[in-house]
C-alpha cells in the first residue's frame, strides 16, 4: 500500500505571505517521509466541512505547477478536478504541461463537480448533474483521443474541437494517470470502468469500500476489463501522534502509528491499493517522522502494484 497527502487548507499563520513558504515544504516533507503522491483540491473557494467560503483557497494546477518545481520525486494531481471547471482540451494542455514539466509526475483526476456555490459566485455554468456526466463523458474520451497523438476533430453533443493537437506531448506513457472520483455505482462507476486507471473513493470503513469495490469489479466484467487493472484509491483522514487517544488542538482524535497501521490494514484487507490522507497539521514538520515509519509498515500490506 502507497500512502499519499491531501492537502485541503491553506490559512496558515500571516497568510497569504506564509502560504508559498509553508506549502513548499509541505512537498517537500512528503517527499522526503516517502509518501507516493500529493493531491489538493480543484476548489475556487473554501469547501463546507473544512472552512467558511472565505478562507483561503488556491488554484489547483498553478499550486501543483509550484509543488514541481520544489520537488523531484512525489508524484502530482488535483483531488479531484471538476468538470465545468475548464474546457476539455485545454485541461489536457494543462495536465500535459505539468507532467512535461514535473518529469513525468502528474496525473488527472477528475469528477463531474458539485459546489453549485463557487460556480454561480465565479460565473462558472452550473448544467445539471445528467449534463455534467455526459460532459465528463465526453472530456474523458477528448484528453484520451489528445494523449494518444490523434489530432482529428472530435464532436461531440457538449463539445466540438477542430484540431486536438497537443504538443508537447506528455513524458508518461500512455498517459498521465486518470483517476475518476465519486462514489456512484451507476454513473461515475461505469466512467471508471471505462476510462479509468483508478478510482477514489471516501473512507467510510472497510465494509462498505467492499461493497462499492464489489460493485466496480462488476462494472469493469460489463465492458470486459479486468477489475484488477484499476488501482483503488481512498481518502482518508488521519491525525498522526506519538501517543494516540489524545484530543489534539484541533479537536480531532490522535492515533499512534501502529493505530493507523491497523485501520489502514484494514481498508488493504478488502482491496484497497493506495490511501490518500488528510492530515490535521501537515505544516507541521515534527510530524513527518511519524509519517515516514508508517510509509515504511504499511508498504507490504495488499496487492503488489506497480
Amino acid at each position: 500500500m502507497r500512502l499519499g497527502l491531501q492537502v485541503s487548507w491553506f490559512s496558515w499563520p500571516d497568510a497569504p505571505a506564509s502560504i508559498g513558504p509553508t506549502f513548499g515544504r509541505i512537498a517537500q516533507d512528503g517527499e522526503a517521509a516517502g509518501m507516493w503522491s500529493l493531491w489538493v483540491m480543484d476548489h475556487y473557494f473554501q469547501i463546507r466541512g473544512i472552512g467558511p467560503a472565505e478562507r483561503e483557497m488556491l488554484e489547483a494546477y498553478t499550486t501543483l505547477g509550484f509543488a514541481a518545481g520544489q520537488t523531484s520525486r512525489i508524484e502530482l494531481g488535483a483531488l479531484v478536478t471538476g468538470v465545468t471547471y475548464r474546457h476539455p482540451g485545454l485541461l489536457a494542455k494543462t495536465v500535459t504541461t505539468l507532467d512535461v514539466l514535473s518529469g513525468g509526475r502528474a496525473w488527472l483526476g477528475i469528477g463531474a463537480a458539485w459546489n453549485e456555490e463557487e460556480h454561480r459566485g465565479l460565473g462558472v455554468p452550473f448544467p445539471p448533474l445528467k449534463e455534467r456526466f455526459e460532459r465528463l463523458d465526453e472530456t474523458l474520451r477528448i484528453v484520451l483521443q489528445m494523449w494518444a497523438d490523434d489530432d482529428a476533430p472530435f464532436r461531440g453533443r457538449h463539445y466540438s474541437l477542430e484540431r486536438t493537437l497537443n504538443s508537447p506531448p506528455s513524458l508518461r506513457r500512455p498517459h498521465p494517470p486518470i483517476l475518476i472520483g465519486g462514489m456512484g455505482e451507476e454513473k461515475t462507476f461505469r466512467l471508471i470502468a471505462r476510462y479509468g486507471d483508478a478510482c477514489n473513493l471516501f473512507d467510510v470503513g472497510p465494509e462498505r469500500v467492499r461493497q462499492k469495490l464489489a460493485v466496480l469489479a462488476e462494472r469493469c466484467a460489463e465492458v470486459g476489463r479486468d477489475p484488477l487493472s484499476v488501482r483503488s484509491t481512498v481518502l482518508s483522514r488521519l491525525n498522526l501522534a506519538a501517543k494516540g487517544g489524545d484530543r489534539a488542538a484541533s479537536g480531532e482524535t490522535t492515533q499512534s502509528v501502529s493505530e493507523a497501521v491497523d485501520r489502514l490494514g484494514a481498508l488493504a484487507d478488502v482491496g484497497v491499493d493506495d490511501v490518500i490522507i488528510g492530515m490535521a497539521a501537515p505544516e507541521d514538520r515534527d510530524v513527518y517522522g511519524l509519517v515516514a515509519d508508517l510509509v515504511r509498515q504499511v508498504g507490504p500490506l495488499g496487492r503488489d502494484v506497480a
